[in-house]
């Protein structure tokens, strides 16, 4: 993709704005902290004290709207801490230019090494660098640094408390988690109706995993109904794709396929059923025809064989969904424990390590880091040297647009500078036609950031109208000159963005010279959770608990990680050096078929009392050694060899009463896997073309 082309679509992406689902009574309380604290502020002191700390209750409502499964009040306590800190240490080194960019420096570079640790902390950490850069006011003691890092303090303790006195929707995003991964399966049974082979997105259910993380205290205090259904929600999907499955499930056509079909059919209904009772808190109501199938001892007598068994089990597991839905089942009847979420005295030796991993020099995280460090010291040092008010704001812009990909960085650099114009120069008219006091001001920037609060979430562009009126209203209330305020704005915005985008351009992290890497990462955790599914079925009284389960999980990481870097090359402006489009689109058509064959696998996973597979395990054993080298082969851009693990099958003689469905499946997987070769191997200059543009 050529550099204007890049240019253009980033532009288009952070102009959009998208319908979604508002949240009002989050946003109205997060905008009764902000007038709370603005309040207090001008009654006990002034306009400028007012200005100041209103910045810490905007800040720690900004980081409770990230998207995190820690208590809110706990969100809001920590970004509370981390800008009293940054506030306290900013306006002792203030009045001392080089002290103080010496220490924006090493603080942005801090922030933007958080990102490691995941795009909330990164978030928080970057309001951190923008609340040492806005020095409103500038305190000329210790002291006076103190209290002004205790007003900022104070605005997040007021948020915090608000969460925790007038709490909404308690578990609401718990529950809205776990009610996607329902109707995402739901989803998933209708278009297998129609395609046998239809591909499935896991994000719904690791967004779900993630979300059935908690503190022992949650635990004790979680709803019935969030008890065990995510794990129920794990073992349907593979029982649905068996069922579906054309080899070894249902006929490709006949009566069969019709009964395979409206049981996937009525599956689908119990499970839409099931999400809406779990978002709600209501009863689960299924039409009688659902529940008829529940209710019945066989699900029909034309399907036989293993579609018999996944019908059967698909069944049983519907039915408890349904209890676990309406709060009747036993708590522990999915056999799965509380995942529980480590205190931050536990996760911070593994936080330190994962920051420490990523300090190499082709680390994104590492190089937005280093770009963050020098476009806050730069675009201070400019601001300050430009005879314009209020210098700040060209860092403050440059550090709240930056993310570790070229993608985002862009998208926000246009969408702060566009909004930012809008919502100064609507502010600005406001201003001068209503000619309002001190106080109206104030009311006016409440109602701007609650505004911003409602509509974060449909559009970067349009909470950055609304932030941008918000200065203005806050300038204007502390006595600024709103002329001055509309010019300086605009220009050092336009500047701060500009100096991100000319950062990514300079010192980039590129992420299409990584395709081959990621996919031979998704190689790897794809042939381990086959492997894994082989060897639970090569001897299933040695079966060693949660091997699968670990596979498959990490199968999910890499498969997302893959999914994200293909997504960012495509928005790339960056010549080809990794992947055509078409080998992308093949490699990840065939390594998809390759999870779904150990998919399909699992679903029949015998019991401890079935007879031992051995021809499996040895299979299992030479697809992780071949796939090691495979692996290195497609590193050093080279086709893929499976010829041995064919060797391997063809060796595979005996055929066991429980063998059928692994030995058609590693005959499946073999297939596949040359497939994948077929995809990767070097095509004719002709033919390429850059999956990057």
């Amino acid at each position: 993709m050529t550099w204007l082309r890049a240019l253009r679509e980033t532009a288009r992406s952070g102009l959009r704005v998208e319908r979604t689902r508002l949240e009002p009574l989050v946003a109205l309380r997060a905008a009764c902290g902000v007038a709370i604290v603005v309040g207090l502020s001008l009654w006990l002191w002034s306009p400028p004290v007012a200005a100041s700390s209103a910045f810490g209750a905007f800040a720690a409502g900004m980081a409770t709207f990230q998207r995190s499964w820690r208590p809110r009040p706990v969100l809001a306590l920590a970004a509370g801490a981390g800008l009293a800190v940054s506030t306290f240490l900013g306006y002792l080194a203030a009045s001392h230019v080089a002290v103080f960019v010496v220490l924006l420096a090493v603080w942005a570079f801090a922030a933007g090494m958080a990102w490691a640790l995941g795009p909330t902390t990164g978030v928080v950490a970057s309001l951190t660098v923008a609340v040492m850069l806005v020095t409103v006011t500038l305190p000329t003691s210790t002291l006076s640094a103190l209290h002004h890092a205790a007003l900022v303090g104070l605005g997040a303790l007021v948020q915090a408390a608000l969460i925790v006195v007038f709490p909404i929707r308690r578990w609401g995003a718990q529950r809205d988690a776990l009610a996607d991964a329902f109707a995402a399966e739901a989803d998933y049974a209708r278009r297998l109706r129609h395609d046998p082979l239809a591909p499935f997105d896991p994000e719904p259910l690791m967004t779900a995993r993630s979300a059935a993380v908690v503190s022992a205290r949650q635990a004790r205090r979680r709803p019935e109904e969030l008890h065990g259904n995510r794990a129920l929600a794990e073992r349907i999907r593979p029982v649905l794709a068996s069922l579906a499955d054309p080899t070894v499930g249902a006929a490709a056509e006949g009566p069969e396929r019709d009964r395979a079909r409206e049981v996937l059919a009525v599956a689908a209904t119990v499970l839409d059923a099931v999400a809406r009772a779990i978002r709600n808190g209501g009863p689960v109501r299924v039409p009688d025809q659902a529940d008829a199938l529940l209710r019945a001892d066989a699900p029909g007598t034309e399907l036989t064989g293993a579609a018999r068994r996944s019908a059967t089990r698909l069944v049983s597991l519907l039915s408890a969904a349904v209890e676990r839905a309406e709060g009747s089942g036993p708590s522990d009847a999915t056999g799965t424990a509380h995942l529980l979420r480590p205190s931050v005295g536990e996760m911070l030796p593994t936080a330190v390590r994962t920051v420490r991993r990523q300090v190499r020099w082709d680390s994104p995280v590492f190089r937005h880091a280093l770009r963050v460090s020098a476009v806050a010291s730069a675009g201070y040092l400019l601001g300050t040297a430009l005879p314009l008010g209020h210098g700040y704001w060209a860092p403050l812009a440059a550090v709240m647009v930056m993310r570790p990909d070229f993608t985002q960085t862009y998208e926000r650099g246009v969408a702060r500078f566009a909004g930012s114009l809008v919502g100064v120069a609507l502010a600005t008219a406001i201003a001068r036609v209503a000619h309002p006091g001190t106080y109206t001001f104030a009311a006016l920037a409440v109602v701007s950031i609650g505004l911003m609060y409602l509509l974060l979430r449909i559009g970067y562009v349009v909470a950055q109208a609304c932030v941008g009126a918000y200065v203005v209203f806050l300038l204007g209330m502390g006595g600024t000159q709103l002329e001055q305020t509309v010019r300086d704005r605009v220009l050092l915005t336009l500047l701060g963005g500009l100096l991100a985008m000319a950062a990514y351009a300079v010192f980039p992290a590129w992420e299409t010279p990584r395709l081959r890497d990621r996919l031979a990462d998704w190689i790897e955790a794809t042939a381990g959770y086959v492997a894994a599914v082989m060897e639970a079925h090569a001897d299933p009284s040695r079966r060693r608990p949660g091997a699968v389960r670990r596979a498959l999980l990490d199968l999910r990481a890499a498969g997302a990680a893959w999914d994200q870097a293909v997504t960012r090359a495509d928005a790339e402006p960056v010549r080809h050096r990794g992947l055509s489009r078409s080998a992308v689109r093949d490699a990840d058509a065939a390594l998809s078929a390759v999870g779904r064959v150990g998919l399909v696998m699992e679903a029949h996973q015998p019991g401890k009392d079935r007879a031992p597979v051995p021809e499996a395990a040895r299979f299992a054993a030479a697809l992780r050694e071949v796939t090691a080298t495979a692996a290195d082969e497609v590193r050093a851009r080279r086709a893929p060899d499976w010829q041995a693990l064919r060797a391997e099958l063809a060796g595979w003689q005996s055929d066991p009463a429980g063998d059928r469905v692994v030995r058609r499946g590693a005959e499946l997987l073999v297939d596949t896997l040359d497939e994948l070769a077929e995809a990767l191997r070097p095509r004719s200059a002709g033919q390429r073309h850059p999956a990057g543009g």
